[in-house]
This record gives C-alpha cells, structure tokens and sequence, in this order.
C-alpha cells in the first residue's frame, strides 16, 4: 500500500513572505502570531487551483479505501477540504507544523537581537534550535510527533488503506527523514538547496516492514 506525504497548498503566507510576514518587525506578540499562523492563513487562488491538481495526481488512490488525514492548521484543512471533499479527512495534531513559539514571524534580525543566546543554533544546527516560549525542534518535537504518525499511517497501511497526509515543511523533513532512513541533517541541506514545493507530493510504498520512496511531483509553477 502507498503512503503519500503533501504539502499544503500555496497559502496567503508563501506568497507574501518576503514582503509581508518576515519584512517589518513584528506588531504583535508571539502567541497572537502564532494564533495568526494556524487559524487564520488561509490559500490563495494559486492555492486552490493546486488543490485541483492534487485531487487529478492522486485519483488513481480514490478505489484504495483511501485514508487522509491533515494538520490541525487552517492552510492544510482547506487543501484537503478543496481536493477530497469536507468528508474525506481527519485532523492530527501529528502533522501540524513546528511550533515557533515568540519567534513566530520574528524577522531574523529581530529574533537574534531578542534572543541572541540561541542565533548560534538557529545559524547554523537549525535541526536542534528550539524557539523561545514552548517553541518546538525540529531534531526533538517535530521529530517525535513524525515518529508517531509513521506508526499511525503504518497501521492504516497493513490493513490496507491508502495513507495521504497533508502537512508542512518542517514537519515534511522530519517524516522524509524517517521514511527515507537518512539523517535530519541530510534532508535539511537538500532543503536549503531546493525546498518543498506547495502541493508537494512524496509517495511511498510499504513493502516487508520497510519503506520504499516510489516517486516525487509537484504543480507547475
């Protein structure tokens, strides 16, 4: 049986990175923002016309008792609310995104002058930087939450479901790296060389206990 991991589609945050979220200092504090990140970023219309797409590229799991499960965030409840249909998912709170804790959309420059103690991590072993008020690592929190929904989607998968999950990118590093068997630290550079697309798909097949990658898609820019 197939495990298909996805990223969400576009949302109003991917497309206003640069010049909106991460461009000023902030104007609110941490948990407003991170209030902010889950419950109220929604997609844009490129957004719900790669959710379109997703539903084409995996029609083909439609006849496979298919099992789809999101975070807990808005971004990745609307990708499978516009692709499956409000019916076809479970929330998970597995699959939901680091948790950036008061560095939420801190810009960098505000972040190392507010907390310098912890730049040095955040520079250069992101994988084990955790982030100011109850923020989550990547190498740790992420990772274990990863480590759970794996031995969840392997449980669905021998009794013979199709698994797709709609997440994030951090929390996409973490399962690749689980699924993949290579270390955090590999996938974290392919990342910084090419990261995740939005409606990013990574399929892979269970086969004697063991996971196998079968392939990789995603929308045309």
């Amino acid at each position: 049986m197939v495990l298909v991991v996805v990223r969400h589609a576009e949302s109003v945050e991917n497309a206003a990175k640069y010049d909106g979220f991460y461009h000023d200092r902030r104007p609110y504090g941490g948990a407003a923002a991170h209030d902010i990140s889950k419950n109220l970023v929604g997609l844009t219309p490129t957004g719900f016309r790669q959710c379109l797409w997703l539903a084409e590229a995996l029609a083909d799991l439609n006849g496979l008792r298919m099992r789809v499960y999101t975070s807990t965030y808005r971004r990745a409840i609307d990708t499978a609310e516009a692709a499956f249909g409000p019916a076809r998912f479970r929330q998970t709170s597995l699959l939901d995104e680091q948790h950036y804790g008061d560095a939420t959309y801190m810009t960098k420059t505000e972040l190392f002058a507010t907390y310098p103690e912890s730049a040095e991590d955040r520079r250069f072993r992101k994988h084990l930087w955790t982030p100011p008020g109850c923020g989550e690592s990547l190498a740790g929190d992420v990772s274990r939450r990863a480590r759970d929904f794996v031995a969840l989607a392997r449980g669905e998968l021998e009794a013979g479901h199709a698994v797709v999950a709609i997440t994030h990118h951090t929390t996409i590093l973490a399962l690749r790296a689980l699924l993949e068997n290579v270390p955090i630290t590999e996938i974290l550079q392919q990342a910084r060389a090419a990261k995740t697309p939005t409606a990013g798909i990574f399929r892979y097949a269970l086969a004697d206990g063991e996971f196998a990658g079968l392939s990789r898609s995603a929308p045309a820019p």
